[in-house]
């Protein structure tokens, strides 16, 4: 048997899985948060900027990015849950070493590392949109809103509590998801109202090139990235899903608590992906009903005021301070889910690159160290750019371009050293197999784009 990790697995700690959906419902969580950090930057500056920009001709392409990575968070928390591994566990199994300063890692790690770095200037624009969001509640300075955003940000994330966190993120979620469909609702009594022809333009499957960069961008971070996919399997660990399970696979109930807590997760994951979708689709049908046919770019440090117009166009200008509300909800949702969840990863690369073993890594140590610095780079970042969209790309697409390694690595782990009792069947699998292909298709895509056309 493997080693155990005592951060996913504790002996004496199993539990019977509930045997309902009712019973399953009581023991979600982890959709709560990682869809405080999906339903965030990626909507409300790329999802809503492309519409703007291209109106409704890409609508089609907003679904795309909303479902074909569902599939790849559940597979790959699956393994992780009834194998124990955390995600980077789980990456270093993968062939293919590069030398670390303390012996070979695997190189899908060292592409984590590199994604680390790559995506601290999103979470600069996202940190950087909360502020702008502030001050447009307030009248305050957007640089002051920022530095107070991420002041709170690490006091919040410092105490390490899940369940804190999790009762916060769904305030949060419950917050702009509301607002969003309110107003996306409200503009179809305006003369911005969807007809028929821009719904037909939106699925007619037409890929406009001029739009691909943002197109691909808004692909990589709109739905569950491959961050947050990352994200998600930490906080199925601290929701408690793998200790259930066991690490005895030999114990006679452990195939059937396995199958019970895979179910409980699966129920997680399709609340995450209704939980997106209905707040993803309003921000690209209020950035293309509105933004587009007024010819207003949102960019610089008046893109929130120019997003703004998605409500007040729709529900008057009594409604910027709604806006504002629900702007700061969603990008301040994104900054704690986001550096929450950067914060359980980091003591894994600590513990991968060999520094410390995972038997006496004091976690929460690396974690509050973590989630206390980021804040500051983020900030620091926004105040040197000041340009949310722009920092928000950057790591969008870096994003996409990472997604057919998390599909391919699931599909080799699952063949290889997961327990085949509790693999998925001939249908899910299958459903892996093509998002594979898909994402790979897509990254080809991508570096073909960037570098050739």
């Amino acid at each position: 048997m493997a080693e155990i990790d005592p951060y996913t697995q504790v002996a004496g700690a199993t539990a019977a899985p509930p045997n309902s959906f009712a019973g399953r419902f009581k023991h979600l969580g982890p959709s709560v948060i990682v869809s405080g950090s999906i339903v965030g930057s990626g909507e409300i500056f790329l999802t809503s900027g492309m519409g703007a920009t291209a109106g409704f001709v890409l609508l089609w392409w907003v679904f795309v990015a909303c479902w074909s990575k569902s599939i790849v968070q559940a597979e790959l928390t699956r393994y992780c849950i009834t194998t124990g591994d955390t995600y980077m566990r789980a990456l270093h199994r993968v062939p293919g070493r590069i030398q670390g300063p303390r012996g070979p890692v695997g190189w899908p790690i060292w592409l984590a590392v590199l994604g680390f770095f790559i995506g601290i200037p999103g979470l600069g624009g996202i940190v950087g949109g909360a502020g702008q969001g502030l001050a447009l509640l307030t009248g305050i300075d957007p640089i002051i809103g920022a530095t107070l955003v991420a002041g709170v940000a690490m006091v919040i994330l410092a105490t390490g509590s899940y369940r804190y966190f999790e009762k916060i993120m769904l305030f949060l979620v419950m917050g702009f998801t509301i607002t969003t469909i309110v107003s996306a609702v409200m503009m179809q009594f305006t003369e911005y109202g969807v007809t028929s022809e821009d719904l037909a333009l939106g699925f007619s499957f037409d890929f406009p090139l001029e739009y691909a960069a943002l197109a691909i961008a808004m692909y990589g971070y709109t739905g569950v990235n491959s961050g947050e996919i990352a994200a998600y399997t930490y906080w199925c660990v601290e929701k408690g899903y793998p200790k259930y399970i066991g690490a005895d696979r030999d114990d006679p109930g452990w195939v059937d608590r396995a199958k019970g807590w895979i179910k409980v997760l699966q129920t997680d994951v399709w609340a995450t992906l209704i939980i997106l979708t209905f707040a993803t689709v309003p921000f690209f049908i209020l950035g293309a009903g509105v933004l587009f046919e007024t010819g207003a770019t949102p960019e610089g440090i008046e893109t929130v005021n120019v997003l703004s117009a998605m409500f007040t166009q729709t529900l008057g200008p009594w409604s910027l301070w709604l806006f504002g509300f629900g702007a700061f909800f969603i990008l301040f949702s994104t900054t704690l889910s986001g550096v929450g969840a950067g914060g359980r990863v980091f003591p894994d690369y600590v513990i991968e690159f060999g520094f410390v073993s995972r038997q006496v890594i004091q976690r929460r140590k690396w974690t509050r160290g973590y989630v206390l610095l980021i804040p500051v780079l983020a900030l620091a970042l926004y105040i040197w750019g000041r340009n949310p969209i722009t920092l928000v790309q950057i790591s969008a697409t870096f994003a996409a371009i990472t997604l057919p390694i998390q599909s391919g690595a699931t599909l080799f782990l699952q063949r290889k050293h997961m327990d085949p009792r509790v693999r998925p069947g001939r249908v899910m699998h299958s459903a892996l197999v093509a998002t594979f292909v898909f994402q790979l298709a897509m990254t080809c895509f991508v570096l073909a784009f960037l570098f050739y056309l």
